[in-house]
């Protein structure tokens, strides 16, 4: 199988699972009910939340989604490793779907508290457009250049535009595609190595469970603060 049929086979998988999606206005609701006004809340969903709340608030919110997803995302894996817990064919991909899925859950958090746009439609769903876009945030938490550029050049687009959603960028004007695609085999490239090197533990009984987690702790850890360390920036270069 190529690296980036392995790529699109763990996006389906992670955006069939039903936790994928974020709620842009349920997640500001929630998150900035401690720390504004109902004005400020509002003014932070119809425009962003980076216009009420100060760095060191949108660090604290920042970190305690990140440490959400990634005790959510190591029990999962833990239970996974189990003998006798998931049935060994079936525990590898079901275990990467739930990994990325958590991945795309805590990318949209982080994107709308740092200001930027709604990923779903108007019918609330990700589209294809918008897994793809995910795809070039997974590349920016593993530390992807392409990546890094590709988000940097949205950044400004969504910057100058007014788009409530991101669908209503001119997406195919920054070859949106082709990077995903791009940034998808290199992935997937890193995916097979990953998902052996897993798979390897998990079939040591008693042990498999301590190993699968702790490598998706070490994993999904760092990615989660490379993205937060790629968003500051963004927000320190736009307040330049």
């Amino acid at each position: 199988m190529e690296a980036v049929d392995v790529w699109n086979k763990a996006l389906q998988g992670a955006m069939a699972l039903p936790f994928v999606k974020v709620n842009r206005e349920e997640f500001i609701r929630k998150e900035l009910f401690h720390y504004c006004t109902p004005e400020e809340i509002e003014k932070a969903i119809s425009c962003s939340p980076t216009d009420v709340l100060n760095k060191k608030q949108i660090g604290k919110i920042a970190n305690g989604c990140i440490s959400y997803h990634t005790t959510l995302v190591c029990a999962t894996s833990g239970l996974a490793g189990l003998p006798g817990g998931w049935a060994i064919a079936g525990t590898i991909p079901a275990d990467i779907a739930q990994f990325y899925a958590h991945v795309f859950a805590l990318a949209q958090k982080l994107l709308y508290l740092y200001g930027w746009p709604d990923f779903t439609d108007k019918g609330g769903k990700l589209d294809d457009a918008m897994a793809q876009i995910l795809t070039i945030f997974t590349g920016v938490m593993m530390g992807s250049t392409e990546a890094i550029a590709a988000t940097n050049m949205l950044a400004r687009s969504v910057a100058e535009q007014t788009a409530k959603r991101l669908a209503k960028l001119p997406l195919t004007r920054y070859a949106i595609y082709n990077v995903a695609k791009q940034v998808g085999k290199w992935i997937g490239i890193k995916l097979t190595r990953e998902s052996f090197a897993k798979s390897v533990g998990k079939v040591i009984p008693l042990v498999g469970a301590p190993i699968s987690a702790g490598l998706t702790y070490w994993t999904f850890k760092p990615m989660a603060t490379k993205l937060k360390r790629h968003l500051d920036k963004q927000l320190e270069d736009k307040d330049k």
